[in-house]
C-alpha cells in the first residue's frame, strides 16, 4: 500500500482536484485578458499619423487635381475669387455642402463673376443641377455691356430646368451690346444644333446627329458640363454628349476674351454648381 501513488489510493479526490485546476487555468487567463483589454482603452498612447486615414471629405479642390492641367475655380468652402454683379445680388450666393448656391431673390440678370477677365481658350468643366424651375447658365468671353442693354456682353452657354425647352436648356445665346451702328445679331442656337456664323453675319444652322436630348438629362440631379472655346469656336457638352455649338467669323464685335460668369435669371430659382475647373488650350 505505501508504494501506491496518490491517484490510486483516492481516484475521487484526483479528478476533483484536476478539475478545480483547470477551472482556476481558464478563470486566470479571462482575467489576464479582461486587464489587457482595460489596459489598452484607457491608457494614452502615441499614434503614427501617417498610418491613420483621414476621415473628412476630399475637398473640391483635391478632387479636382486628379485631371493633369485643370485648375481649380472653386475651393469648396468659400466664394474667394468670385463676386457677385450687380452686388445687390451678393446675397443670392452661397456655399452650402461643398457647392455654390444660388437663389434668385428677384427676376433678373444676376452674375458670380470670376476675378479673371482676359480668360481666351479654355475648357471649363464642373457639375450642376436645377432643384425648382428656372433659367441660369454660364456667360463666357463676358465683358462690361458699356449700353447696359445688360451687365455684360458674352457668349452664353444655356440651362433651365428638364422641360423648359430647346431655346434655353442646352442653347447658345448671344449677348451683344446695343449700337447705333454695325448692330450685331443674336441669331439663335438652339439644342442640337450647329451654327456658322459668316463674315456677312449670316448664320447657316444644321443639325447635330446624336446630340443631346432632354432624356439624357438628370431632372434635379447633377449634371457634368463642359465648354470648349478655341479661337472663335465653341462647344457645349452635358453629360458626355454635343448640345450646341457655333463658330463665330464675323470679326466685328466678336467677343476673343473675357470672364466667366455664372448667372441667375428668376426669383425663387435655385441652382447649384460644384467642381468648378478650367485648362488653358
Amino acid at each position: 500500500m505505501r508504494g501506491m501513488l496518490l491517484r490510486d489510493r483516492f481516484p475521487s479526490a484526483t479528478r476533483l482536484i484536476g478539475r478545480d485546476f483547470h477551472l482556476m487555468l481558464c478563470f486566470h487567463v479571462a482575467l489576464q485578458t479582461i486587464l489587457f483589454l482595460t489596459f489598452a482603452c484607457y491608457c494614452p498612447c502615441k499614434v503614427n499619423a501617417q498610418n491613420v486615414r483621414s476621415e473628412e471629405p476630399v475637398t473640391a479642390s483635391a478632387k479636382q487635381t486628379n485631371e493633369e492641367g485643370f485648375e481649380p475655380l472653386f475651393d469648396g468652402r468659400t466664394l474667394a475669387g468670385w463676386n457677385a454683379v450687380p452686388e445687390i445680388s451678393a446675397s443670392d450666393w452661397s456655399v452650402h455642402d461643398g457647392a455654390i448656391v444660388g437663389i434668385g431673390s428677384a427676376d433678373r440678370l444676376a452674375y458670380l463673376v470670376w476675378k479673371d477677365y482676359k480668360l481666351t481658350d479654355f475648357e471649363l468643366r464642373f457639375r450642376y443641377r436645377m432643384l425648382t424651375k428656372g433659367n441660369t447658365g454660364v456667360e463666357i468671353r463676358a465683358i462690361p455691356d458699356v449700353s447696359r442693354r445688360r451687365p455684360f456682353e458674352g457668349y452664353h452657354a444655356d440651362i433651365g430646368h428638364v422641360g423648359i425647352g430647346p431655346n434655353v436648356l442646352g442653347a447658345w445665346d448671344f449677348h451683344f451690346a446695343k449700337r447705333t451702328e454695325n448692330q450685331r445679331k443674336e441669331h439663335p442656337c438652339p439644342l442640337g444644333t450647329r451654327l456658322v456664323i459668316d463674315e456677312n453675319d449670316i448664320p447657316q444652322a444644321t443639325k447635330i446627329l446624336n446630340g443631346l436630348t432632354d432624356q439624357d438629362v438628370h431632372d434635379q440631379g447633377w449634371n457634368d458640363v463642359r465648354i470648349i472655346a478655341t479661337g472663335n469656336h465653341f462647344e457645349f457638352f452635358i453629360n458626355g454628349k454635343l448640345a450646341s455649338e457655333f463658330t463665330d467669323n464675323l470679326r466685328f464685335g466678336r467677343l476673343d476674351q473675357g470672364a466667366i460668369g455664372l448667372q441667375l435669371h428668376n426669383r425663387g430659382m435655385r441652382v447649384e454648381f460644384k467642381d468648378l475647373r478650367i485648362k488653358a488650350r
